[in-house]
Formats: C-alpha cells, structure tokens, sequence
C-alpha cells in the first residue's frame, strides 16, 4: 500500500469515527418527555459537559432502591454557599414537572457565562435540583399506569393497595387535614410522619442545611398556581406578606411570557386545604421563602399536557421561578451589602464624622 493511499484510508477512518460520535451524540429535545432512563442519562451528560459548575449528588433511595439524585449547580468557591431548593416529579403523573426541571437546569447553564447577574447568581449560591424526586412512580406512570400519582411503597398490613401520596407525608401538621387515612386514596398520608423514603431524603439533606436554603421551589401540575404557606387554614406564615408579593409579581413575570394567568395564595384560599406538604415543612423548618408552583393548564388536558406546550410552560415557569430566585439573592447578598454600609454611617455619625469632614 502505497503512503498516499494509507493516509486516504486513515482518513476515511477518522471521519467515520467522527461521524459515529456526531451520530451517538444527539441533541436533547427539551421539548418532549423523557422516560426515567434519558433523563438519568442527560444528568450524567450535563455533569460531563459543564464540569466546572455541575455535579450529581446521590442522597437517598426509592422504595424499589432506585438511588435519588440532584444536580447541584453553582461555581466553586471554597467556602460555604447559600442554596436554592427545587425539586419535581414529587406526583408521578404530573410529567411537565420533569421537563421543567431540566429545562430550567439548561438556562441556568445557558446563560451563566454571558449574564452577569446569573454568574453572580451561581458565585454566591448554588442550585439544587432534583429532575424527578418520585422515581419509582414515574417510572410506572411510564410502564403501568399514566395516571399513577404515588410511590409504591406497599399499604399497611390488610390492605392492597400500594403507595403513599409523598406530599401528604412530610412534617408539617401532618394528617390532620386534606389527606386519607385510607390507604388507596391518592392522598393517602401513610402510616406516620416521613414514613417514606422519598421524604426522608429530602428531610435530611435539605434539613441539615437548612440554614444555607433560602428557597425551597416544588414543582407540579396542574392548575397556574403560585402556592405560599400554609395548607392548613389556621396557621399562617410569619413572612405571609413577604410571600404573596413576592409571588404576586412572579405571576406578573408570568403573565408577561405568553399571558397566562397564575393565581397566587395559600393551598386553603386557591385550591384546598391540606397538610403535610413539602413546601409547609420547608416554611416550618424556617427556610423564609417556599412556594409550590402548579404549572399549566387548567384542565383541558389535565396531567396529560400535550408536548407543544412544554415550551411556552417552561418559558413562563421559568420567569418565574427566576423572579423569586433573584429576590431571595439580592435580599440576602445586597440587603447585607446596604445594612452594612447603614451600619458604617451610624458608627460615623454617632463619633461626630459628618460628610464634610470625609470630604
């Protein structure tokens, strides 16, 4: 073989091994849903491709021993961050949930290099974000049953019926109302508080930091709603006024997107009472800004929300759910900046320095 037709054949080599990694490597479509095993897959392909902000982190484990993982996203600083809170698929059949989270998890890294208030944003906190909390049901919803909401934890002895309905099953005035006792209901709460553990995963990880979450975001369907604290009408969160402004001017960045209508109040005012919900043991574990967002539509199609509207939810969702983020940043980093500088003036003024004197 002569050299000129080795190098043509090593050529031709290289470019099919060129082309097959072309071909292996196919786009994420953002806009359909994904069975469990893509998005597992596209998490391991987000950490590989931004290894400088993403990293998986396993915390826990399914009923069925499915290991539960986040995306935690943010730039490495070296010392300790404050975080942001935001989980979906908590309801196995609510699947628009998923595809916001990691549509979210896509601006964020989109835009963090080019935007300096998200590379602020990434520089002071991360991001926690947990694509689908409720793995096995999801994957049932896939497999078995479309509408399945639950985990598949097995009922208490006597009873048939398998799961428990995870957002009845936190700490938070659980099983006193909102919630079944009977164990096929949907809103079956289980047998105690955190007796899941789906729920005890979050419990932990998000509970022994609590003190670094300044928002905790958990993501379902349907309805258009911003839910605050509290699900049980006789208790009311101390920030409540804080919540609804915040949450009325995220509707408000909503409604900008594509012009829906979101409806901001409490789980008691908008829609039903209920007890035992993430975003109430949140608000009670003291982290100051929980909210549930109820995504499209208002039941037209229900849980089964057609796949053309996955980009326009996503795109208003994501604004804002951005509003809220950006509030609970800038009270935190530029409220310390002012109170500080507040504080500078009064020690001045106080030891009888006056702006001419600093002149």
């Amino acid at each position: 073989m002569t050299m000129l037709n080795f190098v043509g054949l090593s050529l031709v080599v290289l470019l099919s091994a060129v082309g097959a990694a072309a071909v292996e490597r196919v786009e994420y479509d953002y806009y359909k849903y994904h069975p469990m095993p893509e998005i597992s897959k596209w998490m391991s392909q987000m950490q590989t491709d931004y290894p400088d902000v993403v990293r998986i982190v396993e915390y826990g484990k399914t009923y069925e021993r499915r290991t539960i993982s986040l995306l935690k996203i943010g730039q490495e600083t070296g010392e300790k961050k404050k975080a942001i809170w935001m989980d979906c698929g908590i309801h196995a059949r609510e699947w628009i949930a998923p595809a916001f989270c990691q549509y979210f998890v896509r601006e964020i890294l989109k835009t963090y290099k080019t935007d300096p208030k998200m590379q602020q944003m990434m520089k002071n906190m991360d991001f926690y974000v947990t694509p689908v909390l409720n793995i096995d049901g999801y994957i049932y919803s896939w497999d078995t049953e479309r509408l399945w909401r639950k985990n598949r934890s097995p009922g208490p002895a006597g009873c048939n019926c398998s799961g428990t309905d995870l957002n009845r099953n936190f700490d938070a005035n659980w099983g006193t109302i909102g919630v079944s006792n009977y164990c096929c209901s949907n809103i079956y709460c289980g047998t105690e508080p955190v007796s899941e553990p789906e729920a005890q995963a979050v419990t932990y990880f998000v509970g022994s930091r609590k003190e670094d979450f300044l928002c905790f975001l958990t993501i379902h369907s349907y309805g258009q709603l911003l839910l605050v604290p509290y699900g049980h009408p006789n208790f009311t969160a101390p920030n409540y006024n804080e919540l609804m402004d915040v949450g009325l001017a995220a509707a408000d960045a909503i409604r900008k997107v594509h012009g829906k209508n979101y409806t901001v109040g409490t789980s008691p005012d908008v829609l039903y009472a209920n007890s035992g919900s993430s975003r109430d043991w949140a608000r009670m574990s003291g982290i100051p800004l929980a909210y549930t967002f109820e995504l499209r539509d208002n039941g037209t199609f229900g849980f089964k929300l057609p796949e053309d509207q996955i980009q326009p939810t996503c795109e208003e969702a994501y604004s804002g759910a951005l509003h809220i983020i950006t509030y609970a940043h800038d009270k935190t980093f530029n409220g310390a900046v002012a109170t500080a500088v507040a504080t500078l003036w009064t020690m001045l003024l106080a030891v009888g320095v006056t702006g001419s004197s600093l002149m």
